[in-house]
């Protein structure tokens, strides 16, 4: 099953969590923070959204950089997705 996002919708899936701090620690599961980079997987059309012109700035591949708990997160297929709106990505990752 694929998803496709509408008008100005980005699906995007998180980037694995550190399981062990700089000092060597690991971490239980449940102590590790949501991933705040996470890699766009589909992209909407963009499109007039609320008479405005939007134009999608990212594109399949991009790693992005989100705000901690932004977006509906969706299961698919097992695998867990995040859907946002473009104008909830802070920053692409180069």
């Amino acid at each position: 099953m694929n998803i496709k996002p509408l008008f100005d919708k980005v699906v995007v899936e998180s980037v694995k969590a550190e399981e062990k701090t700089k000092s060597g620690l690991y971490l239980a599961a449940a102590s590790q923070e949501k991933p705040a980079i996470c890699v766009v997987v589909a992209v909407g059309p963009g499109g007039i959204i609320d008479g405005k012109e939007v134009k999608m700035q990212v594109s399949v591949g991009d790693k992005v950089l989100l705000s901690k708990y932004s977006g509906t997160e969706v299961k698919v297929d097992g695998k867990e997705y995040t859907i946002i709106r473009q104008s909830d990505i802070l920053a692409i990752v180069e």
